[in-house]
């Protein structure tokens, strides 16, 4: 095929069909093949380059904390009172197709974080649109945009996500205005749209941490209703000496074994 059709090919975005089609030039099980064949597995290649890129995409906006974290790498061997059929269904992603949520606590390095990226992972693999945020910088981040006049189109972007991840949520304390853009920020995404928080607090203490029973009955009225829950046992993972490697040989110290 002439250079001039490979480069309109490239105009048009096609490079999965260009990558396929310089691959049958210099192959010689291709040319055994009948033109529906070889045409056939073009396309294929074009659809599969075009799924790749979207992953790609979506990973890449999603700003994971543990960008390598991913459901197969979890050592189900560790005692972390994990249940693995819990973890598989979420895995399908149906509890984000339904707009669930999923609450996520134990004490702090036991692995929350590269579990809920973990997740996070497999939603963008999925083809679901993901943010990680920790819970202090995405207030802050908030803050910023009362001041700047962005607030209503940031709010806007945050409640369009499939997946919010909320990450340390609990660690300081809690001002009026930012229970108040909690508040909204769920409120926007209630029933349409799914919300993952980790925190070290059990969920019980979640209403009396938030020191304002009218809006801490309406915070978790739109969280926790709605919600899969994952608590998580154990010593901290952060000493590397407790961290075994999966049977694949994956000795991530941020968190493969959860």
């Amino acid at each position: 095929m002439n250079e001039h059709t490979l480069n309109q090919l490239r105009s048009l975005r096609l490079d999965g069909m260009v990558r396929a089609l310089e691959d049958q030039a210099v192959s010689t099980a291709a040319s055994a093949l009948g033109f529906d064949e070889r045409f056939s597995l073009v396309v294929q290649r074009q659809v599969s380059w075009r799924d790749d890129r979207r992953v790609a995409r979506l990973l890449k906006s999603a700003k994971l904390k543990v960008s390598s974290a991913c459901i197969e790498d979890i050592n189900w061997r560790a005692s972390r009172a994990l249940d693995s059929s819990l973890v598989a269904a979420l895995a399908t992603g149906d509890w984000i197709r339904k707009a669930q949520n999923l609450l996520m606590t134990g004490a702090t390095g036991c692995g929350k974080t590269w579990l809920a990226c973990a997740l996070a992972h497999q939603a963008a693999r999925s083809g679901f649109s993901v943010l990680y945020a920790r819970a202090g910088r995405l207030f802050d981040e908030l803050q910023v945009a009362h001041g700047d006049g962005s607030f209503a189109r940031r709010m806007t972007q945050l409640a369009k996500l499939d997946l919010l991840i909320i990450d340390d949520f609990a660690i300081a304390p809690m001002g009026a205005t930012q229970r108040n853009d909690l508040l909204e920020l769920l409120d926007d995404r209630v029933g349409t749209r799914s919300t993952l928080i980790t925190s070290q607090l059990p969920v019980k203490t979640w209403h009396a941490y938030l020191d304002d029973p009218t809006v801490a009955d309406a915070i978790l009225d739109r969280v926790v209703h709605s919600s899969h829950r994952i608590h998580l046992k154990g010593p901290t993972l952060r000493d590397n000496k407790q961290i075994k490697p999966t049977s694949q040989g994956n000795s991530d110290p941020a968190g493969v074994t959860v």
